[in-house]
């Protein structure tokens, strides 16, 4: 397909309206604020681009909501991978992405979306700060980490761990709890309840299907270990969680 008649159309649009797309480099340099960690920067920037949020925009839709809601998928994709260059797991980076798209999807006024802009934002910007100031966390223990969460479908154990990072089992099991401050043991448990709240809050697979996709070996033993953690069933937790999240955009 030819754009080259549609491309020289808009460009001349463009110009007569005397429209000036924002500058490569300082929209960069917002997204590296984002991947510096930098949550207050992150939360000045966005008060002063609430002003005229469209300035610099192209137009992606004729339809208000569709249009930002388009700009918001371009944004969080970039942020997404930004992140990733900054050391952020592309599990998660990912992940996060899927999930604010899901949730730009269900709303229906400018202003929400407007809004998701800055939290998802933020939420980047706080995660890369919490990843900086694990810096120190030596390089066994980074990729440790890294592999506990790209395998909670498995049975990790103490010894497997040490295997792949050529290491004494009881030299890595006191390492990483001085680097951490628990067991391995307990940062799988932590890491497992925390990938089931997500799942519980941002999907609707069963429980079965969460305890069996985070290598538990039944769903009782789930519902024990999320509760122990908790404070609450999973029951408990999607019906607080789920409904309302979903309702706060769709208004």
């Amino acid at each position: 397909m030819n754009t080259n008649r549609d491309l020289n159309y808009r460009l001349y649009v463009q110009k007569m309206n005397g429209f000036t797309r924002t500058a490569y480099q300082s929209e960069f340099e917002k997204y590296i604020t984002v991947q510096s960690g930098d949550v207050e920067q992150v939360r000045l920037n966005f008060a002063a681009a609430r002003k005229d949020f469209m300035a610099g925009k192209g137009q992606l839709s004729l339809h208000p909501v569709r249009n930002l809601i388009y700009h918001f998928v371009v944004s969080v994709s970039l942020t997404s991978r930004v992140c990733i260059e900054g050391g952020m797991s592309h599990d998660t980076a990912y992940t996060l992405a899927d999930i604010y798209i899901m949730k730009a999807d269900q709303c229906t006024e400018c202003d929400a979306v407007i809004n998701l802009f800055e939290e998802m934002m933020v939420d980047y910007a706080e995660r890369m700060r919490e990843i900086k100031k694990g810096s120190a966390i030596s390089i066994h223990i980074r990729k440790c980490i890294d592999y506990i969460y790209e395998n909670l479908h498995q049975n990790l154990s103490v010894k497997e761990l040490a295997r792949r990072e050529h290491l004494n089992p009881s030299y890595l099991s006191k390492l990483f709890i001085k680097e951490t401050g628990i067991t391995i043991k307990e940062f799988v448990s932590r890491a497992k309840v925390t990938t089931a709240e997500n799942m519980l809050r941002h999907s609707e697979f069963s429980f079965l299907d969460i305890s069996l996709a985070l290598g538990f070996s039944s769903q009782s033993a789930f519902i024990s270990v999320f509760k122990k953690h908790t404070g609450l069933t999973p029951k408990q937790y999607r019906d607080r969680n789920y409904h309302s999240e979903i309702s706060g955009y769709s208004r």
